[in-house]
């Protein structure tokens, strides 16, 4: 072994070792748990003094290859000369002027090596054509790390990690974008929005279909799916992203807990089933009703069903316990909304908690009937 490569080692072990209290604090690679492509974009996020540097070397149309340190890697880099200081954006820039590789260390606090060239196994399939982008993709997949290839004359970045690749939009692209879902979110929010206040009034009166029931699955299946994009690129712009997380976390609120009250009043205790069946439908699938129809409730056609009635009763101020209990003492959902204070003290002694009760109910159908939101 040369003594480049024996210093080499030597600062990989010293820097691994004085560098576990820092990985602690902010897990960047750690071994422990294995990132997605996501905490990846995450390290990007406009704000961030990598996004700023990217951002720059960009604008000063400069290429660079910029590789995250991982155990074995300085195996495959030759040349260049030994930096090992502080990262910050505007020295990332400066040794972008080079034209090898520039090695940041594992939490990305330091810049190690610059100027170095890449050597990662030949064997290792590439759909990349231009040598650096090739250098990037293989040590990206040999080595599980973090590899960012910054394009000149493309003048666009691409991210590497394990077996993905990623274009890095802009900032300004990635927020038309979101603005666009955000859009159709709203949209279908309204949807929503009227056909819940349909199945209130359909619930309490004994009139609930199956068709009723798949209408607002789907509408909520597609809202959540929306707000999965939103949520993407929400990491993607990082700071920048506020407004836009703002107005997402407005237009979902409470929706997750309404979505599971809804599959358990009429699925019980198979609700998880039935909504891993809406989470893995394809998108041509969940526009058909009749399609979750089939999936949910084994049929095509419309049916009669009634709830269990957890749903709307958990709008009251009432215990759950005791919701419980006047679900299991009358049944249906639509005889709990008639009762009477008779029939209720042969549950409820209490003459405070029946009054109590009477009084949610009676606001509660007040509200279903004349279409508020609850």
């Amino acid at each position: 072994m040369d003594e480049k490569h024996q210093e080499m080692e030597k600062i990989v072990v010293t820097g691994s070792a004085d560098s576990t209290h820092v990985i602690e604090k902010q897990p960047v690679a750690e071994e422990k748990k294995e990132m997605d492509l996501l905490d990846v974009l995450k390290i990007m996020s406009p704000g961030t003094t990598l996004r700023t540097a990217l951002d720059d070397i960009l604008r000063a149309r400069l290429g660079a290859l910029i590789v995250v340190d991982k155990e074995g890697l300085l195996a495959v880099v030759e040349g260049g000369f030994r930096v090992n200081c502080r990262f910050s954006a505007q020295r990332l820039v400066e040794l972008a002027k080079m034209d090898g590789a520039i090695v940041l260390s594992n939490d990305l606090k330091k810049i190690m090596y610059a100027n170095t060239l890449l050597t990662p196994s030949a064997k290792i399939l590439t759909k990349e054509t231009g040598t650096r982008h090739k250098a990037a993709e293989r040590t990206a997949k040999q080595f599980g790390t973090i590899v960012i290839a910054v394009s000149e004359r493309k003048n666009k970045i691409t991210i590497y990690y394990k077996e993905d690749v990623y274009f890095l939009e802009k900032t300004s692209e990635i927020l038309r974008r979101a603005a666009e879902n955000l859009q159709i979110l709203e949209k279908q929010k309204e949807i929503y929005n009227d056909l819940i206040s349909h199945l209130n009034v359909l619930e309490i009166t004994n009139l609930t279909t199956t068709r009723d029931v798949c209408s607002v699955l789907q509408t909520m299946e597609n809202i959540r799916r929306i707000s999965e994009n939103v949520k993407r690129y929400l990491i993607e712009l990082g700071k920048e992203g506020i407004i836009v997380s703002m107005r997402l976390k407005e237009l979902t609120k409470n929706l997750g807990k309404e979505r599971e009250l809804l599959l358990k009043d009429y699925f019980n205790q198979k609700y998880g089933k039935a909504d891993e069946l809406m989470r893995n439908v394809n998108f041509d699938f969940l526009l058909e009703t009749s399609n979750i129809a089939r999936i949910l409730f084994g049929e095509i056609y419309d049916k009669p069903i009634s709830p269990k009635g957890m749903r709307i009763l958990s709008k009251t101020e009432l215990l759950e316990k005791d919701i419980k209990t006047l679900l299991n003492s009358f049944g249906g959902l639509d005889k709990v909304f008639d009762l009477d204070q008779e029939t209720l003290s042969t549950v409820f002694k209490n003459e405070k908690l029946i009054g109590s009760v009477m009084h949610d109910l009676k606001n509660l159908k007040e509200k279903i009937l004349v279409g508020k939101s609850l």
